[in-house]
């Protein structure tokens, strides 16, 4: 969520203006510590630290709350704190400012700060179902991972990685329309977001390899003409549709080794996609770019 939006309203993040203040963070931060997130419409920085510290609070479960304050509208406690450059963080505990940070913080800088007034923060429990999910997904048990899945955004509407498995788990079941429904369920503006562009670019591989002939029809085009690039590349797709990943991945690192600068570096671009869709970490992934790099670099 950027930090221009309204905060989540699930009690861990609301915003604040000058006269709720002292309700929302001097009287709340006798129960447990909060933090006050000074931002403005206009600072990049602050929409970079908005998605970051939101998570980090909602996996603290509870232990810190999260009140935002935005300073162009609301300029008179900033300016009483003191409050010269934005983003700003500045925690308060029965009612004191007992520490704070400046700036867009990475994620563990962010976790490690909230540990300090908490002390340990483990996984929350939308993480746990989540990886209780993707186990199931290994599995194969489709049902049970998907009322998991269902389970966390229950609790989370916004999850981007539940709804983007929701949205790969009905491409496994050959649901297509029914994972385009999940990929709508994405926050406008997250689009980018790694996990839902996973989710796209697979679904983008589905509709084209709906559209591909049959494929011993394409083994045979290639078997009579090895430089028939596209039937190797509508070939690969195919043997992606059907879960043959390896073979893929070497048809299109094929069509790389042979000639580059086909259809404008399209099996390369075909590679890159693929590995958006299986994710950084996957091993095939990893297989993949390390074949690609052994073409592109020998």
């Amino acid at each position: 969520m950027l930090a221009e939006t309204p905060a989540a309203t699930d009690g861990l993040v609301k915003d604040t203006t000058t006269a709720a203040f002292r309700q929302d963070v001097i009287q709340e931060s006798a129960k447990q510590p909060v933090l006050v997130d000074f931002w403005a419409p206009w600072c990049g920085p602050c929409k970079q630290l908005t998605p970051v510290i939101e998570k980090a609070v909602k996996a603290a479960g509870g232990k810190v709350k999260l009140v935002k304050m935005n300073i162009d509208e609301h300029p008179q406690i900033p300016g009483q704190l003191g409050i010269q450059s934005i983003p700003a963080v500045i925690a308060f505990t029965k009612g004191q400012p007992v520490d704070g940070f400046m700036g867009a913080l990475p994620e563990g800088q962010v976790k490690g700060f909230i540990e300090r007034l908490v002390g340990p923060v483990g996984p929350s429990a939308a993480e746990d179902l989540l990886a209780e999910a993707d186990a199931r997904v290994a599995q194969g048990d489709a049902a049970g991972a998907a009322e998991l899945y269902a389970a966390v955004l229950a609790q989370d509407p916004e999850n981007l990685a539940a709804v983007a498995a929701l949205a790969k788990l009905h491409l496994e079941l050959d649901d297509l329309e029914g994972a385009k429904r999940f990929l709508a369920m994405a926050p406008k503006g997250k689009e980018n977001d790694p996990a839902i562009a996973g989710a796209r670019a697979a679904i983008e591989l589905a509709e084209q390899a709906a559209s591909l002939g049959d494929v011993g029809e394409l083994q045979r085009r290639i078997e009579s003409n090895p430089l028939d690039h596209q039937a190797r590349f509508d070939l690969a797709l195919a043997l992606n549709a059907r879960g043959q990943r390896e073979e893929a991945v070497d048809q299109l690192v094929e069509i790389v080794r042979r000639d580059r600068n086909w259809n404008e570096d399209g099996a390369r671009k075909q590679l890159v996609q693929l590995f958006e869709a299986w994710g950084p970490t996957d091993e095939m992934t990893l297989l993949g770019r390390r074949r690609l790099s052994s073409v592109l670099f020998a």
